[in-house]
């Protein structure tokens, strides 16, 4: 697994003759008044090459040119698997709507282990990012990501998914990963076309104008993956102009949001960090929908901050991921 530490950062800008920075988070975004966006290349990115010894290999594919939308697909390659079907998971990585990749290397790492470990496809959306692309359109890419992998299911053209068990779908994703496969699959639960046999949230990114106790208490260190300014930056940039967090993107539960509805159509797993300033709102969500019928599966990992199992910028990262995988694993195949 690749180590990657916040604090080890490149802060880094190009210097540009760009007008004023009205947004920045130190070494990962700097938004300038005429729109201009710097990203630092602070994580490194993977090609797709996968270790032969860990079974699985990973392809790069076009879903839409016009938008650039595109994913990589991971899928096991031991012979015992050949002969049957496996469950596939779509995947949306984190970031705040505003950074990261399919590509980021902590991610292909974190996603190849994950379909050796889980014996899983998985199709990781590279969805485009806000602030040039705010939301809803992660939301748009998600969905059609999964009506793309429908298509190529039905087409068989692309090998690596030939083995899908659609019926076995699921989204998953981390931080503002895990809102959007929580919006997509609300989505396609209304649209009736594929719905997700199940849906995994880790750490997923929600947030209001009200502040819960672990956001107001929980202390953060220098290099923690989410604090609460970085947080409402990421926000300001990635809701459409003008929005407060009680946006019902943002907070599923502000005052004339859409009510929680067709919670039996899918299971959910929430996976909390004990550190993480986000933890609050994750129980409150997972709550909620256990509340209106839904089966949900609450895991804590204590110990951890928010995105440590592609961070590892935490002592425990390492067996709480380890421990994470054992549990997706199993409710991927329940």
């Amino acid at each position: 697994m690749a180590t990657i530490s916040l604090s080890k950062m490149s802060t880094n800008f190009r210097i540009q003759n760009h007008s004023p920075v009205v947004e920045e988070i130190s070494g990962l975004i700097r938004v300038h008044k005429d729109g201009y966006v710097e990203r630092p290349p602070v994580v490194p990115h993977a090609s797709c090459m996968v270790p032969s010894e860990l079974k699985v290999v990973a392809i790069d594919v076009t879903i839409d040119k016009f938008t650039n939308l595109w994913a990589r697909i991971y899928s096991p390659s031991n012979q015992q698997y050949f002969s049957s079907k496996l469950p596939v998971l779509v995947y949306f990585h984190g970031g705040g709507f505003c950074v990261g990749s399919a590509s980021w290397a902590c991610y292909h790492d974190f996603l190849t282990n994950l379909a050796r470990v889980a014996c899983c496809v998985i199709v990781s959306v590279n969805y485009r990012l806000a602030p040039e692309n705010r939301l809803p359109t992660a939301y748009d890419d998600g969905v059609n990501a999964v009506l793309w992998l429908k298509q190529e299911g039905l087409k068989g053209t692309v090998n690596e998914l030939k083995r899908c068990d659609l019926s076995s779908l699921y989204l998953a994703g981390d931080s503002a990963g895990a809102n959007i496969a929580y919006h997509v699959a609300k989505r396609l639960s209304s649209k009736s076309v594929l719905s997700p046999k199940g849906v995994i949230l880790i750490q997923p990114f929600f947030g209001a104008e009200s502040r819960t106790v672990s956001e107001k208490q929980s202390a953060q260190a220098a290099n923690s993956a989410l604090t609460l300014s970085v947080s409402d930056t990421y926000w300001r940039l990635a809701l459409p102009i003008g929005s407060t967090r009680d946006h019902p993107w943002c907070n599923p539960f502000a005052k004339g949001a859409p009510r929680l509805s067709d919670p039996k159509l899918f299971k959910t797993m929430v996976c909390v960090a004990e550190l993480d300033i986000l933890k609050d709102r994750n129980f409150e969500l997972a709550t909620a929908l256990a509340g209106i019928g839904a089966s949900v599966q609450t895991v804590i990992y204590k110990d951890v901050g928010h995105a440590f199992h592609v961070l590892h910028n935490y002592p425990m990262a390492r067996a709480r991921n380890h421990e994470m995988m054992i549990h997706l694993k199993g409710f991927i195949n329940q």
